[in-house]
């Protein structure tokens, strides 16, 4: 079978490799569909590693995948052959302290789709354990399936944002997580809603998708225009979603006093700076968000009944073939690309 696998910085081969064989107990085997390509992705096609995460051998990136079922392993009931699955990338031991408390995203031990030394999925088939995968309705597509990920991301960034019906809301960074996060801030009763991105496409997006004001950070200062529209009060919530040098310290800027930051992106080189003296004394809580908890059900129930927009920012998909091309065009954001999928 084929599959993409990255062997240093911007040098990506679609090659052969073994095919995976048969499920043993509790395992299904997968024929993948579509898999979204994430920001950590293109930190490890640009960069070759993601703060300690470094690329020591070739590795098979991808861990936003959607998939039909084509065996079953022993003991495996809630899936069926055939079944369209949004797969969950991260496998928890289950066992340690923070499993144990509810915090399965926070493991030491998580095994995650392409994070070495764990293959990831952009691969024809693999397997993985029946309970990392979540059938879809009828009515959703692989493409949702795959941006499932993606939105859970935001599930998890919203949740970790105690957000109550009512409060004013920033997003910093229109790209696929921050426009995740805006819908279902929207979805959880935020108002006013405010989007903030450097590219202008991205923030037409974000008015389409309910933000009530949009600030192009090329031709307005993000902070006075946010402390302007909120007569000088600032936002109960600011999601960094684009985690620059610059964001996570205009999110402390342009929050209220006693306000919420949630950072939910990998910076440039692991590093950002912010004024202590600015989060102090605004008694300013600040919180990192590290993937999600058991969100996929309410991801699917969500795109289900139509609440948030999935498919159309999948706006440029690719062939397994073309994969380089998929890693380039989300890497340089050219052509107005929001999320790009590869396709099997």
């Amino acid at each position: 079978m084929k599959a993409a696998r990255l062997y240093g910085v911007h040098d990506l081969r679609v090659e052969e490799m073994p095919e995976p064989g048969h499920p043993g107990p509790g395992e299904v085997l997968l024929e993948l569909r579509a898999v979204g390509i994430c920001g950590s992705d293109i930190h490890f096609f640009a960069d070759g590693s993601i703060g300690d995460k470094a690329l020591g051998s070739p590795l098979i990136l991808g861990h936003e995948p959607a998939g039909v079922v084509i065996e079953v392993g022993d003991n495996v009931t809630h899936l069926r052959r055939g079944a369209l699955v949004a797969i969950d990338p991260a496998v928890p031991c289950g066992y340690c302290e923070w499993c144990a408390s509810g915090h399965p995203n926070l493991c030491p031990q998580v095994q995650f789709f392409g994070s070495p030394p764990t293959d990831g999925a952009l691969r024809e088939r693999l397997l993985h354990p029946a309970e990392c995968c979540f059938e879809l309705p009828e009515d959703l597509t692989a493409i949702d399936g795959a941006l499932c990920e993606t939105l859970g991301v935001g599930l998890h960034a919203v949740d970790l944002s105690h957000l109550h019906p009512g409060q004013s809301v920033a997003v910093i960074g229109c790209g696929p997580v921050g426009l995740m996060t805006l819908q279902v801030a929207r979805c959880a009763g935020a108002t006013p809603l405010i989007a903030a991105d450097l590219i202008p496409e991205r923030l037409e997006v974000a008015r389409s998708l309910g933000a009530d004001l949009t600030i192009n950070a090329t031709e307005l200062p993000t902070v006075a225009a946010v402390m302007d529209y909120t007569e000088r009060r600032g936002v109960d919530v600011a999601f960094d979603c684009a985690t620059s040098r610059e964001t996570a310290e205009q999110c402390c800027e342009l929050v209220k006093i006693g306000g919420r930051v949630v950072l939910c992106g990998i910076p440039p080189h692991d590093r950002f700076s912010l004024s202590h003296s600015t989060a102090r004394r605004k008694g300013l809580t600040l919180k990192f968000a590290r993937r999600m908890k058991h969100v996929y059900p309410r991801a699917i129930q969500l795109a289900e009944r139509g609440m948030v927009e999935l498919d159309t920012l999948a706006t440029h998909r690719f062939p397994l073939e073309q994969v380089d091309q998929a890693f380039q065009a989300a890497e340089t954001r050219r052509d107005g690309v929001i999320k790009a999928v590869v396709e099997f």
